[in-house]
């Protein structure tokens, strides 16, 4: 497998393309502090995908993840009561938000290799609002996801994903 740094210039490269007409907000994506690829030749759009998913994780924008996840995406671990599809991270997101409005993501590290992409995310923020009956008094907060995602045309079609739930639970004062 052979490891790849990401530079500006490749950035912008990538979002040429794809035909992504904008350059500098491709620029602005998380960039993974580790990157490593064994299929060069497809993982340009791979890349893009999973950055433009995590800069949906990191703002809570949706046209990130409109433009990362495919229409017939499918969350292979789906969480009781969130909603299948695109609609699902999107429920999960503005509820967890309202929790933790100044969640941020990172990519520490990701791996690509033929259809499929890992992503290691590292999540922080400060729980100041509310995760159901629990209200925070601004502790911060800390944990990590694992991801992979199958992506077909350029966008993630299948998802399955890991949180460190009991790291997150305890520092929100909840239990599952």
């Amino acid at each position: 497998m052979k490891t790849l740094r990401i530079f500006p210039q490749l950035i912008v490269i990538i979002g040429v393309f794809t035909g992504y007409s904008h350059a500098a907000e491709v620029d602005d994506l998380p960039q993974p502090k580790h990157l490593a690829v064994a299929n060069a030749r497809a993982s340009e759009s791979f890349i893009l995908a999973a950055r433009r998913y995590a800069a949906f994780w990191n703002t809570g924008d949706e046209k990130f993840a409109n433009l990362a996840l495919a229409d017939n995406f499918v969350d292979r671990t789906l969480p009781a009561g969130r909603l299948q599809g695109v609609k699902g991270p999107l429920q999960a997101s503005a509820g967890f938000r309202s929790a933790v409005p100044d969640l941020t993501a990172e990519i520490e590290d990701m791996v690509v290799a033929g259809d499929r992409v890992t992503v290691h995310l590292h999540f922080r923020g400060h729980f100041t609002g509310h995760f159901g009956e629990v209200a925070g008094k601004g502790q911060p907060i800390d944990f990590q996801a694992f991801d992979l995602y199958r992506v077909k045309d350029g966008r993630i079609v299948e998802n399955w994903h890991l949180e460190d739930n009991q790291t997150l639970f305890k520092q929100l004062g909840v239990n599952p």
